[in-house]
């Protein structure tokens, strides 16, 4: 649940900057679609470290709010919780880059980025992690997936740099 909190952060900023990185694209405003494309990166670079330090300090009353009529499960969710966070550091670009792509109407990078991220990636990771690592393989995975995905998100930022002029 506290997921959901986090990741609507990231998305009201995705969906908030993406008009403006339209209107500076078709515009031709190559320098402003620059500086919004490198102030938006350490914008949800710091915040991915904010929401990990929250996510891994506040672990315990985090959990608590959800599940604190049970020690046990409480003592899980705290140890997955604090595995799980690291995904907040990564989900941000992600999110960002997709509605970056949407924002210079290509809608195919953008339909990749978000469906290898939200299926493939975290099917698969959900599947296999298990597999080795057990329980602390499922709180994992998203954090697995964040990290293909991030690779997907980088690669289509510089292969398209050039056509879209933003860096």
């Amino acid at each position: 649940m506290c997921q959901f909190y986090f990741i609507a952060i990231y998305l009201g900023y995705a969906y908030g900057s993406a008009p403006i990185v339209a209107f500076n694209y078709g515009a031709g405003k190559k320098a402003e679609l620059q500086n919004v494309l490198k102030k938006s990166l350490k914008l949800l670079l710091g915040t991915g470290i904010v929401l990990l330090s929250i996510g891994v300090l506040f672990a315990g009353v985090l959990s608590g709010l959800f599940v604190g009529y049970d020690a046990q499960l409480y003592a899980m969710t705290v140890r997955g919780l604090r595995f799980y966070a690291v995904s907040f550091l990564l989900s941000g670009f992600n999110i960002f880059g997709s509605s970056f792509f949407t924002a210079l109407n290509n809608g195919m990078v953008s339909a990749a980025i978000s469906f290898l991220r939200t299926v493939v990636f975290e099917v698969a990771a959900v599947l296999i992690l298990p597999l080795f690592f057990g329980l602390d393989g499922v709180w994992c995975a998203i954090t697995v997936a964040e990290l293909a995905s991030i690779l997907i998100t980088i690669g289509a930022f510089s292969a398209l740099r050039k056509r879209y002029q933003y860096l």
